[in-house]
């Protein structure tokens, strides 16, 4: 088990790209944690108003804002999956290279599980942007005419 310095740098060169792919994955958690903090905070800001008083618009609103933040727990939770398999794709890389046993399958496997991960995040992130818009369509005011002065 020698490893030479080329052999580290052939080892980083592999490990680039899904540490790419990586990057991409904690920029989307950020967002889905960011979604997940506003729809929390607009529950607690509607359950202490019912707290007050009792509003069927409020309700519905929260059942909706649950809706939401069961689909982002979700989107969360594959999206640090796919993390996880990414950083275990890194460490592989480095260990059947320097140890000489072979894990491409093990690699490739995880890789694309972790693609597999990143979609599903991302569907579940797009289901939960499809209701909040449906949602804030269906709870909009409308406008009435301006009377006119006849």
């Amino acid at each position: 088990m020698n490893i030479q310095l080329g052999d580290i740098g052939h080892i980083i060169q592999l490990a680039i790209a899904p540490v790419f792919l990586l990057n991409g994955v904690c920029t989307a958690l950020m967002v889905l944690i960011n979604r997940l903090a506003r729809i929390i905070d607009r529950s607690r800001v509607l359950e202490d108003r019912l707290d007050v008083a009792y509003n069927d618009n409020y309700l519905t609103e929260l059942d909706v804002l649950y809706r939401r933040s069961h689909l982002i727990n979700y989107a969360i939770t594959l999206a640090t999956a796919c993390g996880l398999f990414v950083c275990l794709v890194i460490a592989l890389l480095f260990i059947g290279d320097t140890t000489e046993v072979t894990l491409d399958k093990y690699i490739a496997g995880l890789f694309v599980a972790s693609v597999i991960s990143l979609i599903g995040s991302f569907g579940f992130l797009l289901r939960e942007i499809f209701i909040a818009s449906a949602a804030m369509r269906a709870m909009r005011h409308v406008r009435l005419s301006p009377k006119t002065n006849e």
